[in-house]
């Protein structure tokens, strides 16, 4: 039986043995999102997870990220992170991948590259005021990247070119920023800049109450296909992120659903986008965590 576009196009990537970058915004999302295809690539090629927000940062910390810590039941966000990278190392280990953490602070925890004046003092009380994103729903979630952010989505931008030189020729699977965080959609932007190969792939569980982007999908010309195959194991993999499986699932149960990728249309061609203004999504919000 023939294979389905998208196992037919994954079979001739893994197949010529071109190495396959995925780009994992937070220590979870690879797996969440794609862990069904990356056991069975795994398996087949080269593939190595770059988690890129993968360090907290000290107190002061602001409204957002306290309740962010109380749904995980930590106290010390640093101390979290540790045992978040810890989870993520046994997790893509199990499924033959290579991980790479690239030690950029979370959006939760990310702060001004310079204070505001006249803030530094006030800032103490109201963190906030020193954070690039004061808040998680009405700025870390609403979809844009900050202007403020520049410095970040030049180091995701070198991080690709570190792991996957353009020599290569290898692939890159993205997030398509669907819920609208931030550092999901500056992680977009960075590997749709980069002159890469670029699948993008729908983000799970925020795909499961948020629509995607449709701006940005029809400007690509990009055609959702879905993934079935090893969705057996998928839950056993994601409750591997123990800190975070009980916030992302109250009550303990993983959805089933197919992983959804996003490949450019028959005889469509992707181009980098201008590096000037950041950009956003209309995407709606999903909640949950980062």
């Amino acid at each position: 039986m023939a294979d389905d576009p998208l196992t037919g196009f994954v079979r001739t990537v893994v197949g010529s043995g071109v190495p396959m970058l995925v780009l994992s915004p937070h220590l979870d999302d690879a797996v969440l999102s794609c862990g069904a295809l990356l056991g069975w690539a795994g398996r087949r090629a080269p593939v190595t997870v770059a988690s890129l927000f993968t360090e907290a940062a000290p107190p002061p910390y602001t409204l957002s990220a306290r309740q962010y810590l109380r749904q995980t039941g930590a106290v010390d966000a640093e101390e979290l992170f540790a045992e978040r990278r810890a989870e993520d190392l046994a997790v893509l280990e199990a499924l033959g991948v290579v991980p790479h953490h690239a030690g950029l602070v979370d959006g939760l925890f990310r702060r001004l590259p310079a204070p505001r004046p006249g803030t530094a003092r006030l800032a103490r009380l109201l963190p906030e005021l020193a954070h690039v994103y004061p808040t998680y729903r009405l700025h870390l979630a609403r979809g844009r990247v900050s202007a403020r952010d520049a410095g970040t989505l030049r180091a995701v931008g070198e991080a690709i070119e570190a792991l996957l030189p353009a020599r290569s020729g290898g692939l890159v699977l993205a997030p398509l920023g669907v819920g609208g965080h931030a550092d999901h959609v500056l992680v977009r932007t960075a590997a749709e800049r980069s002159g890469r190969r670029v699948v993008y792939y729908s983000d799970f569980p925020y795909n499961q109450n948020a629509p995607a982007d449709a701006e940005f999908t029809r400007r690509h010309r990009l055609v959702a296909r879905a993934w079935e195959r090893g969705l057996d194991r998928k839950a056993e993999l994601v409750r591997g992120y123990r800190t975070q499986a009980d916030a992302l699932f109250p009550g303990g149960r993983v959805p089933r659903a197919p992983e959804v990728y996003l490949l450019p249309a028959a005889g469509a061609e992707t181009a980098p986008r201008s590096a000037g203004r950041l950009p956003g999504t209309r995407a709606r919000t999903a909640g949950g965590v980062p």
